[in-house]
C-alpha cells in the first residue's frame, strides 16, 4: 500500500522567521502548482521580520470558508489555499503543518493527528459533491474529478457495495477535468465536487449526491474533510488558530452555497461516520492505516 501511496515525505518544521519579501519563494511555489498563497501581514515592530509560526492550507472552495475565516490576515499563519489533493502533497512534504484535507488522507500516511470537532461534513445531502449518471445503461466508464481524495474514495466504495449489480464487468475510472455541463461528457458516471458540484447543469442525467446516498445507506453522517496535523506537529501549536477560525466562519452566516446542507462542527455521530468510512476503505484497499488520533485544545484547569 506504501507504493500506491507515496512516500512518507514529511519532515519536523520548526516555527521560522521570514524576512518581509522573503516569501516570494513559497509564492511562486504555490503560483507553479495553480494555489493561492496568502503570505503573513507586514512586521509592524521595526524589526523586519515577520513570525510565521504556522503554515495552513485550505480548499478554495466556498465550502471550506465557515473554517478558514480570518486565516489569510492572522500574522502567524501562512495560508495556501489549493485543491485538497494539492494540499495533500504539500502536507506530506511537510510544506504544510495543517491543512484541510480529504478524510481518507488521515489514514494513508503514518503520524498524522486529527482536530477534534472540525470539518466539512453532511447529515443528508452535501450538494457540492455530485455524480451524474446516463439513464438506462449500466456503468462501464466513470469520469472521476480528482481534486477530492474522499469523494473518489466514496464513490468507489458506493459502486462496490451499493451499486455492484449496475456495473458492468471492469469499470473505468478516467480523471478529467472539472466541468459545469456533466451530460456532454462521454462517461456513463461522472463525480464533480466544490463549486463545479454544485453549479454543475445535470442535462437528462441522473443526479447523485453522494452524501445522501452514503447516509441512506448506513445512516450516518459524511464527513468529507478533515483539519490534519503533520507528523511531530505539537497540535497547540496550530489548534488554537483553527478554533478562532471557525468562531469567526460561524459569524460569516450561510456563505458555502450549500444552503445549509453542510456542517462544520463534528460531534460524536460526524466521528462515527468517519470512523466507519475509514473501515469501508480499508475493506477495499483503497488505504492501510489505523484512525488517527483526535486532538482538542488545552483547557486550562479552573482557578
Amino acid at each position: 500500500m506504501a507504493a500506491l501511496y507515496g512516500k512518507d515525505g514529511t519532515t519536523n518544521l520548526r516555527p521560522i522567521a521570514v524576512r518581509q519579501g522573503g516569501h516570494r519563494g513559497e509564492e511562486s511555489a504555490s503560483r507553479a502548482k495553480g494555489a493561492r498563497y496568502v503570505p503573513p501581514r507586514p512586521d509592524r515592530s521595526g524589526s523586519g521580520l515577520a513570525t510565521v509560526t504556522i503554515r495552513i492550507g485550505g480548499v478554495p472552495y466556498g465550502v471550506g470558508a465557515p473554517l478558514l475565516a480570518g486565516l489569510g490576515s492572522d500574522p502567524t499563519v501562512a495560508l495556501v489555499q489549493a485543491p485538497p489533493t494539492e494540499l495533500i502533497e504539500r502536507l506530506r512534504a511537510g510544506d504544510l503543518d495543517a491543512a484541510l484535507v480529504s478524510s481518507i488522507e488521515a489514514i494513508r500516511q503514518p503520524g498524522y493527528s486529527v482536530a477534534a470537532g472540525l470539518g466539512i461534513a453532511c447529515k443528508q445531502e452535501i450538494r457540492s459533491v455530485r455524480a451524474f449518471r446516463r439513464r438506462g445503461v449500466p456503468i462501464r466508464s466513470v469520469g472521476i474529478d480528482t481534486s477530492s481524495a474522499t469523494s473518489v474514495a466514496l464513490l468507489r466504495i458506493l459502486l462496490a457495495r451499493r451499486f455492484a449489480k449496475e456495473l458492468a464487468g471492469a469499470v473505468s475510472f478516467t480523471p478529467i477535468a472539472p466541468v459545469r455541463t456533466p451530460d456532454a461528457m462521454p462517461h456513463d458516471l461522472v463525480l464533480l465536487i466544490g463549486d463545479h458540484g454544485l453549479a454543475a447543469d445535470p442535462g437528462e442525467r441522473e443526479v447523485w449526491d453522494m452524501g445522501r446516498l452514503w447516509t441512506e445507506w448506513t445512516g450516518l453522517p459524511f464527513v468529507f474533510a478533515l483539519w490534519v496535523l503533520r507528523r511531530g506537529l505539537d497540535p497547540a501549536a496550530v489548534l488554537p488558530a483553527l478554533h478562532a477560525a471557525r468562531a469567526r466562519g460561524r459569524e460569516l452566516g450561510p456563505v458555502d452555497g450549500t444552503h445549509g446542507a453542510a456542517h462544520y462542527d463534528l460531534d460524536a455521530d460526524d466521528v462515527r461516520g468517519v470512523q466507519r468510512f475509514w473501515a469501508e476503505a480499508r475493506a477495499l484497499q483503497l488505504a492501510a492505516l489505523p484512525d488517527p488520533c483526535f486532538v482538542s485544545p488545552t483547557i486550562p484547569a479552573p482557578r
